[in-house]
Protein backbone atom coordinates (compact mmCIF):
# COMPACT_ATOMS: atom_id res chain seq x y z
CA UNK A 1 0.00 0.00 0.00
CA UNK A 2 0.67 3.52 1.13
CA UNK A 3 4.31 4.90 1.21
CA UNK A 4 3.75 4.88 5.21
CA UNK A 5 0.49 2.62 5.42
CA UNK A 6 -1.35 4.54 7.96
CA UNK A 7 -0.39 8.16 9.41
CA UNK A 8 -0.72 9.04 12.25
CA UNK A 9 -4.42 10.66 13.33
CA UNK A 10 -4.04 14.51 13.27
CA UNK A 11 -3.98 14.80 16.83
CA UNK A 12 -1.14 12.68 17.72
CA UNK A 13 0.88 14.06 14.48
CA UNK A 14 0.51 17.53 15.99
CA UNK A 15 2.29 16.03 19.24
CA UNK A 16 5.33 14.53 17.54
CA UNK A 17 5.74 18.38 15.64
CA UNK A 18 5.53 20.04 18.17
CA UNK A 19 7.97 18.49 20.15
CA UNK A 20 10.31 18.13 17.03
CA UNK A 21 9.30 21.56 16.23
CA UNK A 22 8.33 20.95 12.80
CA UNK A 23 6.30 23.71 11.45
CA UNK A 24 2.71 22.42 10.63
CA UNK A 25 0.96 22.91 7.47
CA UNK A 26 -2.55 23.12 7.03
CA UNK A 27 -4.30 20.13 6.07
CA UNK A 28 -6.19 20.49 2.41
CA UNK A 29 -9.43 21.10 2.23
CA UNK A 30 -11.20 17.23 2.10
CA UNK A 31 -15.02 18.58 3.05
CA UNK A 32 -15.65 20.18 0.19
CA UNK A 33 -13.49 18.37 -2.23
CA UNK A 34 -16.63 17.06 -4.31
CA UNK A 35 -14.37 14.37 -6.37
CA UNK A 36 -13.93 12.63 -2.80
CA UNK A 37 -16.03 9.11 -2.14
CA UNK A 38 -17.89 10.27 0.75
CA UNK A 39 -16.24 7.43 2.69
CA UNK A 40 -12.76 8.90 1.77
CA UNK A 41 -13.83 12.09 2.24
CA UNK A 42 -14.56 11.02 6.31
CA UNK A 43 -11.41 9.16 6.98
CA UNK A 44 -8.69 11.52 4.76
CA UNK A 45 -8.28 14.04 7.86
CA UNK A 46 -8.02 10.68 10.68
CA UNK A 47 -5.01 9.40 7.69
CA UNK A 48 -3.52 12.43 6.54
CA UNK A 49 -0.73 13.99 8.46
CA UNK A 50 -0.03 18.17 8.60
CA UNK A 51 3.59 17.42 9.58
CA UNK A 52 5.73 17.42 6.57
CA UNK A 53 8.71 15.34 6.05
CA UNK A 54 12.11 17.51 6.49
CA UNK A 55 14.60 17.05 4.03
CA UNK A 56 17.45 14.41 4.76
CA UNK A 57 20.98 15.10 3.99
CA UNK A 58 22.29 11.52 3.82
CA UNK A 59 21.08 7.92 4.53
CA UNK A 60 22.70 7.58 7.81
CA UNK A 61 20.20 10.40 8.98
CA UNK A 62 17.32 8.90 7.74
CA UNK A 63 18.02 5.79 9.34
CA UNK A 64 18.77 8.01 12.71
CA UNK A 65 15.31 9.33 12.32
CA UNK A 66 13.28 6.14 12.46
CA UNK A 67 15.22 4.83 15.25
CA UNK A 68 13.82 8.07 17.58
CA UNK A 69 10.63 7.50 20.12
CA UNK A 70 8.66 9.66 17.93
CA UNK A 71 9.07 7.26 14.81
CA UNK A 72 8.50 3.54 17.17
CA UNK A 73 5.39 5.70 18.41
CA UNK A 74 4.20 6.26 14.82
CA UNK A 75 4.67 2.83 14.05
CA UNK A 76 3.17 1.35 16.56
CA UNK A 77 0.16 3.33 16.10
CA UNK A 78 0.42 2.27 12.32
CA UNK A 79 0.74 -1.17 12.94
CA UNK A 80 -2.13 -1.11 15.98
CA UNK A 81 -4.33 0.48 13.15
CA UNK A 82 -4.19 -2.20 10.69
CA UNK A 83 -4.50 -4.88 13.29
CA UNK A 84 -7.90 -3.65 13.87
CA UNK A 85 -8.95 -4.18 10.28
CA UNK A 86 -8.33 -7.92 10.51
CA UNK A 87 -11.52 -8.46 11.09
CA UNK A 88 -14.16 -11.33 10.02
CA UNK A 89 -17.17 -8.61 8.81
CA UNK A 90 -13.92 -7.24 6.23
CA UNK A 91 -12.86 -10.65 4.68
CA UNK A 92 -14.48 -14.23 6.41
CA UNK A 93 -11.72 -16.42 7.34
CA UNK A 94 -14.20 -19.66 6.82
CA UNK A 95 -12.70 -21.70 4.07
CA UNK A 96 -9.71 -19.94 3.77
CA UNK A 97 -6.27 -21.24 5.35
CA UNK A 98 -2.86 -19.73 5.88
CA UNK A 99 0.92 -21.03 5.95
CA UNK A 100 4.29 -19.35 6.63
CA UNK A 101 7.11 -20.76 4.50
CA UNK A 102 10.68 -19.57 4.03
CA UNK A 103 13.17 -19.77 1.03
CA UNK A 104 16.56 -18.65 0.85
CA UNK A 105 16.89 -15.52 -1.93
CA UNK A 106 19.57 -15.75 -4.57
CA UNK A 107 22.07 -13.54 -4.52
CA UNK A 108 22.37 -13.42 -0.94
CA UNK A 109 20.83 -16.59 0.62
CA UNK A 110 19.20 -15.06 3.28
CA UNK A 111 16.07 -15.99 4.32
CA UNK A 112 12.55 -14.26 3.40
CA UNK A 113 9.17 -15.54 4.52
CA UNK A 114 5.76 -15.52 2.43
CA UNK A 115 2.76 -15.39 3.88
CA UNK A 116 0.65 -18.38 1.77
CA UNK A 117 -2.87 -17.70 1.69
CA UNK A 118 -5.19 -19.58 0.00
CA UNK A 119 -8.68 -21.95 -0.58
CA UNK A 120 -10.03 -24.60 1.22
CA UNK A 121 -9.57 -26.56 -2.04
CA UNK A 122 -7.93 -29.47 -3.68
CA UNK A 123 -7.75 -27.69 -6.78
CA UNK A 124 -4.79 -26.04 -8.84
CA UNK A 125 -5.24 -22.46 -9.12
CA UNK A 126 -3.98 -19.21 -10.15
CA UNK A 127 -1.28 -17.72 -8.13
CA UNK A 128 -0.98 -13.96 -7.18
CA UNK A 129 2.38 -13.57 -6.18
CA UNK A 130 1.60 -10.32 -3.90
CA UNK A 131 3.89 -7.40 -3.00
CA UNK A 132 2.90 -5.03 0.08
CA UNK A 133 3.61 -1.47 -0.19
CA UNK A 134 5.83 1.04 1.78
CA UNK A 135 8.17 2.45 -0.21
CA UNK A 136 10.47 -0.39 -0.30
CA UNK A 137 11.33 1.37 2.70
CA UNK A 138 8.31 -0.32 5.35
CA UNK A 139 5.13 -2.20 6.03
CA UNK A 140 5.20 -5.62 5.91
CA UNK A 141 2.95 -8.89 4.03
CA UNK A 142 2.12 -9.83 7.59
CA UNK A 143 0.52 -6.49 8.45
CA UNK A 144 -3.17 -6.67 9.57
CA UNK A 145 -4.61 -4.84 6.23
CA UNK A 146 -2.49 -7.46 4.31
CA UNK A 147 -3.92 -10.28 5.99
CA UNK A 148 -7.36 -9.16 4.71
CA UNK A 149 -6.47 -8.29 1.33
CA UNK A 150 -4.82 -11.84 1.08
CA UNK A 151 -8.01 -13.03 1.83
CA UNK A 152 -10.09 -10.92 -0.45
CA UNK A 153 -8.05 -12.00 -2.94
CA UNK A 154 -8.22 -16.02 -2.18
CA UNK A 155 -11.79 -16.06 -1.65
CA UNK A 156 -11.56 -15.22 -5.66
CA UNK A 157 -10.24 -18.48 -5.95
CA UNK A 158 -6.67 -18.02 -6.19
CA UNK A 159 -3.28 -18.66 -4.47
CA UNK A 160 -1.98 -15.68 -2.49
CA UNK A 161 1.82 -15.85 -2.20
CA UNK A 162 3.21 -12.28 -0.42
CA UNK A 163 6.85 -12.11 -0.01
CA UNK A 164 7.87 -10.17 3.01
CA UNK A 165 11.34 -8.98 1.31
CA UNK A 166 13.68 -6.83 2.57
CA UNK A 167 12.84 -3.39 3.00
CA UNK A 168 14.96 -0.23 2.63
CA UNK A 169 14.30 1.73 5.74
CA UNK A 170 12.33 -0.34 8.63
CA UNK A 171 12.29 -4.03 9.10
CA UNK A 172 9.49 -6.60 7.91
CA UNK A 173 9.46 -10.15 9.61
CA UNK A 174 13.10 -9.79 7.36
CA UNK A 175 14.83 -7.92 9.83
CA UNK A 176 17.82 -6.77 8.04
CA UNK A 177 17.63 -3.11 5.94
CA UNK A 178 19.20 -2.67 2.60
CA UNK A 179 18.94 -0.39 -0.43
CA UNK A 180 18.33 -1.60 -4.17
CA UNK A 181 18.77 -4.15 -5.13
CA UNK A 182 17.97 -6.34 -2.35
CA UNK A 183 14.16 -5.98 -2.36
CA UNK A 184 14.11 -6.44 -5.54
CA UNK A 185 16.18 -9.63 -5.21
CA UNK A 186 14.03 -11.31 -3.05
CA UNK A 187 11.08 -10.64 -4.72
CA UNK A 188 12.32 -12.16 -7.96
CA UNK A 189 13.75 -14.91 -6.31
CA UNK A 190 10.37 -15.11 -4.74
CA UNK A 191 8.66 -15.41 -8.22
CA UNK A 192 11.39 -18.08 -9.30
CA UNK A 193 10.60 -19.77 -6.17
CA UNK A 194 6.96 -20.15 -6.51
CA UNK A 195 7.10 -21.26 -10.02
CA UNK A 196 9.74 -23.51 -9.17
CA UNK A 197 7.15 -25.39 -6.86
CA UNK A 198 3.84 -24.66 -8.00
CA UNK A 199 3.19 -28.21 -8.23
CA UNK A 200 3.77 -28.71 -4.51
CA UNK A 201 1.50 -25.27 -3.63
CA UNK A 202 -1.58 -26.42 -5.84
CA UNK A 203 -0.11 -24.16 -8.57
CA UNK A 204 -1.04 -23.79 -12.19
CA UNK A 205 2.68 -22.43 -13.20
CA UNK A 206 0.67 -21.40 -16.32
CA UNK A 207 -1.63 -18.61 -14.03
CA UNK A 208 0.87 -16.94 -11.97
CA UNK A 209 0.83 -13.14 -11.98
CA UNK A 210 2.70 -10.76 -9.64
CA UNK A 211 0.47 -7.47 -8.29
CA UNK A 212 1.43 -5.33 -5.73
CA UNK A 213 0.71 -1.39 -4.68
CA UNK A 214 2.43 1.34 -4.24
CA UNK A 215 6.18 0.44 -3.22
CA UNK A 216 5.05 -2.95 -4.34
CA UNK A 217 3.97 -1.59 -7.23
CA UNK A 218 7.09 0.16 -8.26
CA UNK A 219 8.91 -3.83 -7.00
CA UNK A 220 6.13 -5.41 -9.26
CA UNK A 221 7.07 -3.76 -12.79
CA UNK A 222 10.65 -4.06 -11.66
CA UNK A 223 10.30 -7.80 -11.49
CA UNK A 224 8.61 -8.02 -14.67
CA UNK A 225 11.95 -5.76 -16.12
CA UNK A 226 14.50 -8.33 -14.29
CA UNK A 227 12.08 -11.16 -15.87
CA UNK A 228 12.58 -9.82 -19.60
CA UNK A 229 15.71 -9.09 -18.94
CA UNK A 230 17.31 -12.42 -17.73
CA UNK A 231 14.73 -14.05 -20.71
CA UNK A 232 12.18 -15.72 -18.08
CA UNK A 233 9.12 -13.34 -18.59
CA UNK A 234 7.23 -16.69 -19.65
CA UNK A 235 7.26 -17.62 -15.63
CA UNK A 236 4.51 -14.99 -14.84
CA UNK A 237 1.62 -14.54 -16.95
CA UNK A 238 0.96 -10.60 -15.95
CA UNK A 239 1.67 -8.27 -13.68
CA UNK A 240 -1.09 -6.06 -11.92
CA UNK A 241 0.43 -2.83 -10.43
CA UNK A 242 -1.84 -0.43 -8.05
CA UNK A 243 -0.88 2.64 -7.62
CA UNK A 244 2.87 2.67 -8.65
CA UNK A 245 5.59 4.60 -6.74
CA UNK A 246 7.80 4.70 -9.83
CA UNK A 247 9.12 8.32 -9.70
CA UNK A 248 11.90 9.60 -8.04
CA UNK A 249 11.55 13.34 -9.47
CA UNK A 250 8.04 14.91 -9.58
CA UNK A 251 7.63 17.80 -11.55
CA UNK A 252 4.11 19.25 -11.70
CA UNK A 253 4.21 20.03 -14.95
CA UNK A 254 5.33 16.31 -16.06
CA UNK A 255 2.80 14.59 -13.09
CA UNK A 256 0.24 17.50 -12.57
CA UNK A 257 -1.01 14.95 -9.40
CA UNK A 258 1.55 14.96 -7.31
CA UNK A 259 1.25 18.69 -7.04
CA UNK A 260 -2.46 18.81 -7.10
CA UNK A 261 -3.36 15.71 -4.66
CA UNK A 262 0.39 16.52 -2.06
CA UNK A 263 -1.52 16.21 1.23
CA UNK A 264 -4.33 14.18 0.42
CA UNK A 265 -3.00 10.88 2.93
CA UNK A 266 0.84 11.15 1.48
CA UNK A 267 3.21 13.99 1.69
CA UNK A 268 6.18 13.12 -1.17
CA UNK A 269 7.72 16.70 -1.48
CA UNK A 270 10.82 15.35 0.14
CA UNK A 271 13.91 13.63 -0.53
CA UNK A 272 13.36 10.69 1.57
CA UNK A 273 12.85 8.25 -1.60
CA UNK A 274 16.54 8.86 -2.87
CA UNK A 275 18.19 8.10 0.80
CA UNK A 276 16.06 5.12 1.44
CA UNK A 277 16.10 3.44 -1.86
CA UNK A 278 19.96 4.43 -2.43
CA UNK A 279 21.65 6.88 -3.91
CA UNK A 280 23.57 5.01 -6.26
CA UNK A 281 20.27 3.73 -8.01
CA UNK A 282 18.88 7.40 -7.68
CA UNK A 283 21.86 8.88 -9.55
CA UNK A 284 21.84 6.06 -12.18
CA UNK A 285 18.46 6.82 -13.12
CA UNK A 286 18.14 3.19 -12.76
CA UNK A 287 14.79 2.26 -14.29
CA UNK A 288 14.61 -0.95 -12.48
CA UNK A 289 14.87 1.04 -9.04
CA UNK A 290 12.37 3.84 -10.46
CA UNK A 291 10.42 2.60 -13.86
CA UNK A 292 9.55 6.30 -14.37
CA UNK A 293 12.99 6.55 -16.07
CA UNK A 294 11.97 3.06 -18.22
CA UNK A 295 11.91 3.79 -22.34
CA UNK A 296 9.87 1.99 -24.17
CA UNK A 297 12.77 -0.24 -24.96
CA UNK A 298 13.50 -1.23 -20.99
CA UNK A 299 9.71 -2.55 -21.12
CA UNK A 300 9.65 -4.14 -24.23
CA UNK A 301 9.17 -7.77 -23.78
CA UNK A 302 6.89 -7.81 -20.33
CA UNK A 303 3.53 -9.74 -20.57
CA UNK A 304 0.46 -8.21 -20.06
CA UNK A 305 0.07 -5.82 -17.43
CA UNK A 306 -2.28 -3.63 -15.79
CA UNK A 307 -2.20 -0.21 -14.14
CA UNK A 308 -4.78 0.82 -11.76
CA UNK A 309 -4.23 4.77 -10.00
CA UNK A 310 -6.57 6.27 -7.95
CA UNK A 311 -8.49 9.58 -9.04
CA UNK A 312 -7.04 11.66 -6.07
CA UNK A 313 -3.49 10.22 -5.07
CA UNK A 314 -0.48 12.10 -6.12
CA UNK A 315 1.06 9.20 -7.48
CA UNK A 316 -2.19 9.13 -9.93
CA UNK A 317 -0.50 10.74 -13.12
CA UNK A 318 3.61 8.82 -12.69
CA UNK A 319 1.12 5.27 -13.13
CA UNK A 320 -0.63 7.16 -16.71
CA UNK A 321 2.37 7.96 -17.88
CA UNK A 322 3.98 4.61 -17.50
CA UNK A 323 0.79 2.66 -18.82
CA UNK A 324 1.54 5.30 -22.16
CA UNK A 325 5.02 3.77 -22.04
CA UNK A 326 4.14 0.18 -22.24
CA UNK A 327 1.52 1.11 -25.13
CA UNK A 328 4.49 2.59 -26.38
CA UNK A 329 6.34 -0.58 -26.26
CA UNK A 330 3.47 -2.59 -27.86
CA UNK A 331 3.32 -4.20 -24.61
CA UNK A 332 -0.92 -5.56 -23.97
CA UNK A 333 -1.50 -2.93 -21.10
CA UNK A 334 -4.79 -2.06 -19.32
CA UNK A 335 -5.14 1.13 -17.12
CA UNK A 336 -7.62 1.90 -14.65
CA UNK A 337 -8.76 4.83 -12.61
CA UNK A 338 -10.36 4.24 -9.72
CA UNK A 339 -12.66 7.55 -9.19
CA UNK A 340 -13.50 9.17 -6.37
CA UNK A 341 -10.82 7.40 -4.43
CA UNK A 342 -7.11 8.36 -2.07
CA UNK A 343 -4.19 6.39 -2.70
CA UNK A 344 -4.19 2.67 -2.14
CA UNK A 345 -7.77 2.43 -0.89
CA UNK A 346 -7.86 -1.07 -2.25
CA UNK A 347 -5.57 -2.44 0.06
CA UNK A 348 -7.30 -0.30 3.12
CA UNK A 349 -10.12 -2.54 3.29
CA UNK A 350 -12.08 -1.11 6.12
CA UNK A 351 -12.67 2.29 4.13
CA UNK A 352 -14.52 0.92 0.44
CA UNK A 353 -14.78 -2.55 1.36
CA UNK A 354 -16.89 -2.71 -2.28
CA UNK A 355 -14.14 -1.04 -4.33
CA UNK A 356 -11.38 -3.92 -2.36
CA UNK A 357 -13.77 -6.18 -3.20
CA UNK A 358 -13.94 -5.84 -7.06
CA UNK A 359 -10.25 -4.61 -6.66
CA UNK A 360 -9.85 -8.85 -5.65
CA UNK A 361 -12.09 -10.30 -8.62
CA UNK A 362 -10.35 -7.80 -11.01
CA UNK A 363 -6.20 -9.40 -9.96
CA UNK A 364 -7.93 -13.24 -9.97
CA UNK A 365 -9.62 -12.58 -13.06
CA UNK A 366 -6.65 -11.34 -14.48
CA UNK A 367 -4.67 -14.27 -13.33
CA UNK A 368 -6.88 -16.67 -14.43
CA UNK A 369 -8.27 -15.81 -17.87
CA UNK A 370 -5.58 -13.72 -19.39
CA UNK A 371 -4.79 -14.55 -22.96
CA UNK A 372 -0.62 -15.80 -23.11
CA UNK A 373 1.79 -13.12 -24.09
CA UNK A 374 1.86 -12.51 -28.48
Amino acid sequence: MALVLLQLPRSVAVQLAATATVQLMALPDFDNDDRLDPRVRRVLPLLSSPQPRRPVASREELLAATATPGAAAAREQARAATERMDREEIASFDGISTDVITFRSTPDDNPVKINMIRPDSGDTLPCVVYLHGGGMARNSAFDGNYRVWGRLLAAEGAVVAMIDFRNSLEPSTAEEVAVYPAGLDDCVAGVRWVSENAAELGIDPARIVVAGDSGGGNLTLATGMRLAADGDTDLVKGLYAFCPYIALDRIAETYPSSAEFEGYFLRLANNEGRYAYGVDAADARDPMAWPAYATADDVAGLPPTVISVNECDPLRDEGIAFYRTLLAAGVSARCVVVMGTMHAVEVIPNVCPDISRAAARDVVGFAATTPPKK
